[in-house]
């Protein structure tokens, strides 16, 4: 079995983040009871606990000129995934943090990304690497 990364993380209405994690993004849903709820995103498990601390990533690192929420989390997808995503988000309207693009270009850690917050203000980055073997490269 591969090893799988668990995230749990605050929500602040549990139906908003189903519409948002089950419906937009396609995460299936596992587990859940009043408070929290399960996803599956991209076979990672990640978990949305109802919390009155939930809100935007209140600072920023420049990263390569933009202005990068933390904390922030995501997942790395195959470029042909990343580009098919990005043009649901768009299609769907979702407003970009940072828009989908590729950074470090002609460098090592050339990749595509884009940012954009949940409905409680959690900053996702999904990101993908025309090669894959660079994404730990430096």
């Amino acid at each position: 079995m591969n090893n799988l990364f668990h995230l749990a993380f605050p929500v602040r209405d549990l139906e908003e983040a189903r519409r948002f994690y089950g419906g937009l993004l396609g995460c299936s849903e596992g587990r859940c009871s009043d408070t929290w709820v399960d996803f599956n995103l991209y076979g990672h498990q990640i978990v949305a606990h109802l919390s009155e601390n939930a809100g935007p990533a209140r600072t920023a690192n420049k990263v390569d000129a933009d202005d990068v929420p933390v904390p922030h989390f995501g997942i790395i997808l195959e470029m042909d995934e990343w580009e098919a995503l990005a043009a649901k988000l768009r299609e769907q309207g979702v407003e970009f943090v940072i828009e989908p693009k590729v950074r470090f270009r002609g460098e090592v850690g050339e990749q595509a990304t884009m940012f954009f917050l949940d409905p409680s203000g959690n900053a996702l980055e999904f990101k993908s690497f025309a090669d894959m073997s660079r994404v730990f490269a430096n």
